[in-house]
């Protein structure tokens, strides 16, 4: 019991609404148009002490509700899925499944309203931190998930929680943003395929037309009266560009930097690319903490980044204890065979090094 109230006021302060909680999220496309996702997650408060799940065929699962039981609805996969999760190995934030659905949640505080918890539809109840279960277990198109998830009711497992919104991506590029707002679930087409966290999506895109002066490249230089002015360096079109870490700057920093990167011919170019572009959201630990303020014994306040090559059913990720890229190839996973299994994202929380040594 001692170890069930630890673990529910873990989740609890996670999901309070703070400063400390942040995600990133791109699409790239091949010049054959294959979609690869890529975000970040961000918490500063603590190590998340993340983890992978892989979930097999026929994995009853069954959802949390606000008491923090196992009293909510029960679902079994159709599909098999690779998740990567926070906190409890059920928690999965990103995943993908072996039809090529990919899913995702990131922080949406303020915004966002779920409907109340009623202990008399327990049954069809499902807790938003294990959405993206429900979704990657049973699911292959985006249509389909519209269908379903009317029939089922979503609560946050601590009504103090924060809410969070969804990202979902078909193998053909296509992607959608979920967001309930006034208990009312909202899907926008993102056609962009960008994501950060509040406020709403479409408030985000409206937002972009702030920036519409933006260029990539370097500014010609402009005649004032007799003094010429020229650029101090390259990428001075994009002069003005947000350099903070709040939603806002880091959506359009995002949509620029996706929009401005060469196509790639591969998806595994392309996921090397997004690794990079995602370099630029990496948020040290310090500064969303005030000055005097105790800072946690962390590395980073991002704490994982992870991309996914859907074509491929490949998925791949790096933490803040160790850059290294590793990845779950799900088309050599026998999801008939396998047995559900979860393990810390790093078995040894530390950065490896390599030595060089000269000839």
């Amino acid at each position: 019991m001692k170890k069930m109230l630890t673990w529910f006021l873990m989740v609890a302060a996670w999901m309070l609404p703070q400063e400390v909680m942040a995600c990133t999220g791109i699409t790239l496309k091949t010049t054959n148009g294959s979609p690869v996702t890529a975000r970040t997650i961000e918490w500063a408060g603590n190590d998340l002490e993340s983890k992978y799940s892989i979930v097999p065929r026929g994995y009853e699962q069954r959802s949390f509700v606000p008491n923090g039981k196992k009293e909510g609805m029960r679902f079994t996969a159709q599909y098999g899925y690779v998740g990567l999760a926070v906190q409890q190995p059920e928690f999965v934030v990103e995943g993908l499944n072996e039809a090529g659905l990919a899913a995702g949640l990131f922080y949406f505080p303020a915004y966002g309203k779920y409907e109340d918890y009623d202990e008399t539809k327990k049954e069809s109840t499902v807790s938003d931190l294990q959405l993206v279960s429900w979704i990657l277990g049973n699911f292959k198109s985006i249509d389909a998930v519209k269908i379903a998830i009317k029939r089922i009711h979503i609560v946050t497992i601590d009504p103090r929680g924060s809410t969070v919104h969804w990202r979902i991506t078909e193998p053909s590029g296509r992607q959608v943003v979920l967001e309930i707002v006034d208990r009312q679930l909202r899907f926008y087409e993102n056609t962009l395929g960008v994501l950060t966290n509040s406020p709403g999506f479409d408030w985000h895109l409206t937002n972009l037309n702030n920036y519409v002066n933006l260029v990539s490249g370097t500014m010609k230089d402009r005649q004032i009266g007799q003094l010429t002015l020229q650029a101090f360096g390259g990428g001075s079109g994009l002069h003005g560009i947000p350099g903070d870490m709040t939603p806002p700057s880091r959506f359009v920093r995002a949509a620029f930097f996706q929009a401005t990167a060469p196509q790639q011919t591969t998806t595994q170019k392309a996921v090397e690319q997004a690794f990079h572009i995602l370099n630029n959201f990496d948020i040290p630990t310090g500064i969303q903490f005030a000055s005097g303020e105790p800072v946690p014994d962390i590395p980073s306040a991002t704490q994982w980044t992870v991309a996914t090559d859907i074509a491929n059913r490949r998925i791949y990720y790096r933490t803040m204890h160790n850059s290294t890229i590793r990845c779950f190839d799900l088309q050599n996973i026998n999801f008939q065979k396998v047995k559900y299994q979860w393990a810390p994202l790093d078995a040894v929380k530390k950065q490896p090094v390599e030595m060089v040594k000269p000839k």
